[in-house]
């Protein structure tokens, strides 16, 4: 499983670093020939998103490591970590984003504007539609292999498919006379851009602290520790989030005249067949009661 979920994200992470280097040199050449400031900002946008991929691989193969003496529980949470880092830098790009764009309406009087050409309004359409591609195709592995990781690589997707929207207003803007509607766009961008950052930071560090997991799976494990037939009833539950991860702590009930060999063997079934029916289940503790 932690495999699987260590090629698809690296795999994914690495579509995402050709696609931005491919996206940013396309969107440079064009930002220069068109005379578009707005597009060569956007290209560099486009190229810091190959750093948050390459923060992704590292922190996707940091959490795969196996447990180790000094780590025994494993490494799952380092993914959070990157997740965290991964929205610092959406945080950062959105305040950057809205600094620029108030430093512009505040000086729209005295700022000289160049007008763009055609070339810039194709490459913005380009931009956009590329982006959101990326952003549908990371969230959908994200949600597959349940990674914060590359779903806050998925909103760094979302965020520069936005920052094209505002830099396609803004150039067409420009083109009718009114510059300023690219300002007024990347405010905008700018508050979605720190909304989806604080989502994800605070899924990360809600990941990183031993809480529960949801009812829905709760109970879903209660009913099939209670489908053995010699579980009599369940004394003690307790679950907690690891990174993706879940780990359990089950008390059951069972019949107090069975032997210590028949209750370890009661014990070990229903081990097994709570981790094969819960594939995000690392690890469960059954402690036998005797009834």
């Amino acid at each position: 499983m932690q495999n699987k979920t260590e090629q698809i994200a690296v795999k994914v992470s690495l579509v995402s670093v050709i696609v931005n280097l491919v996206l940013s040199i396309f969107k440079l050449i064009t930002g220069i020939l068109a005379h578009s400031s707005a597009m060569v900002s956007d290209a560099f946008h486009s190229a810091s998103d190959v750093f948050s991929s390459v923060i992704v691989i590292i922190g996707v193969k940091l959490s795969a490591k196996q447990s180790d003496k000094g780590h025994p529980y494993g490494h799952e949470r380092l993914e959070c970590v990157a997740a965290i880092v991964l929205a610092v830098i959406l945080l950062v790009t959105g305040c950057f984003i809205g600094r620029d764009a108030l430093e512009e309406i505040m000086h729209v009087h005295t700022t000289e504007f160049v007008i763009p050409g055609k070339l810039a309004l194709i490459a913005a359409v380009v931009s956009i539609l590329t982006k959101e591609a990326m952003y549908w195709y990371t969230r959908h592995y994200a949600r597959l292999v349940d990674s914060g990781a590359l779903m806050a690589d998925a909103w760094h997707h979302r965020s520069d498919a936005l920052s094209s929207v505002g830099a396609l207003i803004g150039i067409a803007g420009a083109r009718q006379g009114y510059p300023i509607l690219e300002s007024v766009a990347s405010l905008i961008i700018c508050l979605l851009i720190l909304k989806a950052a604080y989502e994800i930071f605070a899924d990360a560090v809600n990941k990183m602290v031993d809480h529960s997991c949801d009812h829905e799976t709760e109970q879903a494990i209660r009913n099939c520790v209670l489908a053995h037939e010699e579980v009599l009833g369940i004394d003690v539950f307790r679950t907690r989030v690891f990174g993706n991860r879940i780990y359990a702590d089950i008390e059951i009930s069972i019949d107090g005249t069975k032997t210590l060999f028949e209750s370890h063997a009661i014990a070990e079934q229903v081990h097994d067949a709570v981790e094969q029916t819960f594939p995000k289940l690392k690890h469960i503790m059954i402690h036998v009661n005797p009834v």
